[in-house]
């Protein structure tokens, strides 16, 4: 098969395959854009250390996130993790329209294509799609930088639309995430075949899954939690730290994500048995029926939504240990007779953090709704058989309900303790040390005499003051709130297909 005829075909299809190419492309775009921002951060040069600016602190911008070297990091890998979500969201997108998708490859391989030809096919139309997205996101990056360059009066940015990614970079994204969508997409089909007569897949599954899961979460929660005792074991060998803390929270946070995800899968399975045991009305039955025989659905559900939980989780446990420390040096100020306390830099800085949560919600929010769409359609014809035997439509659509919440009360909460934990092993306690200050303790016109004011000084210690940060109960259950909010909308948006998906017609459709 030639590639221009590779091309065609791959190109070539009904609406919802149209639908499939656009969102993959809108999920490529908005992931290009996450990663050449964070790219761009870490592009700003760090100028020499001078009498003037011995901090080397990039004076052009006003935002201190960019202006300090050491915030950089942590800044960009707040952008990448912008990218999970919305990666996940591509996945969700690649599933839109598998049946029909399914019945044209078979008809393919009924034309003569071989079964190479047939994957080698599906691996570019999901390339060619990321690709399409990738482009249009670096036009949009490179537009929109010379667009938001506007120096304020004092010549700052607020953004850093003076620098530029290297051209590896650019390329590397570009070229790469594409590269990276054909490889899942080859990794997702080892296990499918496809045939003259249809599509199998050899996914069966005999025994419910184990919870393995509990092992990745551990490691992760131990990862956090000894960052540190390192860093104290460390202090003198900075080479060492400098590549071992990153690695911990690398690997502990990729492992309690991966955990919590591969965990729902456990959880959906659990929750299956426990309704088909208890449950005495036919929309619990049938949704215990759905999720013990496709307990991996909860895992591709949930998984952008789960992680965007997490991370809002550790940024709410993260508040409360800057709202602690805020706290005792306004205590230690306090008891030094002076007025004041920490610089609210970090506690805006959360503000940002919550606002990137908040946006990680809506776009999981949205793979939800098309992974919900897809399953309704994708068994249209056994909802409208059930319709046909007698099954009133509203049985139906509670069976879809208890299908989506059911496992996903439990896996919020899981990722909101989870997400918790991991703070709270990064920073367990808030520390002030042990200080001395001195204070002119008599009126503000003796003091204020240099000849008077050394008979009025005295000297006033501060002790050394460690506190535990409370448990952000009411930011957690805002986020869980938020979070099992976008659980109930994608359920009212899915249930709006269903009407149609369960129309006796549907019998008929080959």
């Amino acid at each position: 098969m030639r590639p221009a005829t590779l091309v065609r075909l791959a190109l070539a299809g009904t609406r919802t395959d149209t639908a499939r190419v656009v969102l993959t492309a809108l999920s490529a775009l908005l992931a290009t854009l996450a990663g050449l921002a964070a790219l761009t951060v870490l592009a700003i040069p760090t100028p020499t250390a001078t009498e003037e600016n011995p901090n080397r602190w990039s004076e052009q911008y006003h935002n201190a996130l960019l202006v300090e070297p050491g915030l950089r990091g942590g800044t960009a890998f707040a952008l990448l993790m912008l990218m999970l979500p919305v990666l996940a969201l591509a996945g969700q997108c690649a599933r839109l329209g598998a049946p029909a998708r399914d019945r044209r490859l078979a008809a393919l391989r009924l034309a003569g294509a071989t079964p190479g030809q047939v994957t080698r096919l599906v691996v570019l139309e999901t390339g060619v799609a990321a690709l399409l997205g990738t482009l249009v996101g670096l036009g949009v990056y490179l537009v929109g930088r010379d667009l938001l360059h506007r120096p304020d009066a004092r010549g700052q940015l607020a953004l850093p639309t003076d620098v530029l990614p290297s051209s590896g970079a650019l390329v590397g994204v570009v070229l790469g995430l594409p590269v990276v969508a054909a490889l899942a997409t080859t990794v997702m089909l080892r296990t499918v075949t496809t045939s003259p007569l249809g599509v199998s897949r050899r996914a069966a599954r005999e025994r419910g899954p184990r919870p393995w899961a509990g092992f990745l979460i551990g490691l992760g929660v131990v990862s956090f939690a000894a960052v540190q005792p390192v860093e104290e074991r460390f202090d003198d060998n900075e080479g060492v730290l400098t590549w071992l803390v990153p690695l911990l929270i690398a690997v502990g946070g990729f492992a309690a994500m991966i955990g919590v995800v591969i965990g729902t899968g456990w959880i959906s399975y659990q929750c299956g048995r426990l309704l088909r045991r208890h449950a005495r009305t036919a929309p619990a039955l049938l949704a215990a029926g759905r999720l013990m025989a496709d307990p991996w659905a909860g895992s591709r559900t949930f998984a952008a939504l789960l992680t965007a939980v997490i991370f809002g989780a550790g940024a709410a446990a993260l508040r409360s240990y800057f709202v602690t420390q805020d706290q005792l040096d306004r205590q230690q100020s306090q008891l030094a007779g002076a007025d004041g306390g920490a610089d609210p830099f970090y506690l805006s800085t959360m503000d940002l953090v919550d606002a990137a949560v908040a946006v990680a919600i809506l776009i999981a929010a949205g793979g939800l709704i098309v992974a919900l769409v897809e399953g309704i359609v994708a068994r249209r014809r056994a909802y409208a058989a059930l319709v046909a035997t007698g099954v009133p439509r509203g049985a139906l659509s509670r069976s879809v309900a208890w299908q989506a919440l059911t496992p996903a009360v439990p896996a919020i909460l899981l990722a909101l303790t989870v997400g918790t934990l991991l703070g709270r092993g990064l920073f367990p306690k808030a520390v002030r040390g042990e200080s001395s200050t001195q204070v002119c303790t008599a009126t503000a016109e003796l003091c204020a005499d240099p000849a008077t004011r050394e008979r009025y000084l005295a000297v006033i210690g501060t002790p050394d003051i460690e506190r535990v940060p409370a448990v952000p109960l009411e930011h957690l259950a805002w986020l869980g709130a938020g979070a099992l909010g976008a659980v109930l909308v994608t359920v009212g948006v899915g249930l709006l297909f269903l009407r149609t998906s369960t129309a006796l017609d549907e019998l008929r459709t080959a």
